[in-house]
């Protein structure tokens, strides 16, 4: 188990992702990605220029190596070098091959991890990184989804993450050692129970197999193939939430819980697995990394991005600016 130092938590926080350096990918053959296009861009005053325009028929899960190739350079070559992040407005696709479309995005398709999907993939650069520019530092734009299957969600979703800029609440962070042993391989690195008075956080590192009727949740992570209770719990703006299990990124599958639960029980972003990882700690987030860059003012998709070692097989849903902790 790691510790969350004082020196962590209190380092000032980086300027951080900023609306101006976001890019929002808009698919104008799914009325509901133009819709939520057009309300995403006023929420967050997205610049004009930042919006692209591309189309994907009949919304598949999952893309070939040329589908996706065709659908990146449309993208790119409506990108300005300041461009630091990518948000794509819909729910599928949300796969190619065997990566999924945030990794192969902002890293390059691995199709050789296709053959062995338990083995190691591509690191990233960007594991637990300094870097404010991603693009500029690295040549790496960030990319993360923002589900569009469920307009009201969608929105509210939005809501929540232009809400968490305003304030840090008191809440607290849940860290749960399961009885799943192989679903329990990141508890090493939670960090263990204390409180932050300087961010009103307080860390509770559990074992149990859930928590219930709590209200002052900013960060939830556990391991199971489906979490129980979600629906007596309070998830505060801006909260991150998500589960190691093999499937919980298969956005529209039904093995095993989807990431998307997590969002429409109230979190503002989240994580999972398109293809089967194995328990690899590396390819889902290290819960020690990714409390300490929230806490030091990254927004969602970068304390997500960074806290992700191999982020091949894992695509990142949510709201990406949301940052509670910036100010």
């Amino acid at each position: 188990m790691l510790l969350l130092t004082s020196a962590q938590a209190q380092v000032l926080p980086p300027r951080g992702l900023s609306a101006a350096q976001l890019a929002i990918v808009v698919n104008d053959d799914e009325p509901n990605s133009v819709e939520i296009g057009e309300y995403y861009r006023k929420a967050r005053a997205i610049p004009a220029a930042n919006i692209v325009h591309v189309q994907i028929p009949h919304s598949p899960r999952k893309l070939d190596a040329d589908e996706f190739e065709a659908l990146k350079t449309k993208i790119d070559a409506r990108l300005s070098p300041e461009i630091q992040a990518v948000l794509m407005l819909w729910t599928a696709p949300y796969a190619v091959e065997c990566n999924s479309i945030t990794s192969a995005y902002t890293l390059g398709l691995d199709s050789a991890l296709c053959a062995k999907p338990c083995g190691p993939s591509k690191p990233s650069a960007y594991y637990n990184s300094p870097s404010t520019h991603p693009y500029t530092d690295l040549k790496m734009r960030l990319s993360m989804l923002l589900p569009t299957d469920n307009v009201e969600n969608a929105k509210a979703l939005i809501d929540r993450g232009v809400t968490s800029g305003f304030s840090a609440p008191q809440a607290s962070a849940y860290f749960l050692q399961t009885s799943d042993i192989a679903r329990s391989s990141r508890a090493r690195f939670f960090p263990r129970s204390m409180v932050l008075p300087q961010q009103r956080l307080s860390i509770k590192t559990l074992q149990a197999d859930s928590i219930e009727q709590v209200s002052d949740i900013m960060v939830y992570q556990t391991g199971l193939s489906s979490v129980p209770k979600l629906n007596t719990l309070k998830f505060l703006p801006g909260a991150l939430a998500d589960h190691l299990t093999s499937f919980g990124g298969d956005l529209l599958g039904s093995s095993q819980m989807s990431s998307l639960r997590w969002l429409e029980a109230g979190a503002t972003a989240s994580y999972g697995t398109v293809t089967e990882p194995c328990n690899h700690w590396q390819k889902f987030p290290n819960s020690t990394v990714l409390l300490s860059q929230y806490l030091r003012g990254a927004s969602a998709i970068e304390a997500y991005w960074k806290s992700v070692a191999w982020p091949a097989q894992g695509v990142f849903i949510g709201e990406p600016l949301a940052a509670p902790y910036r100010h």
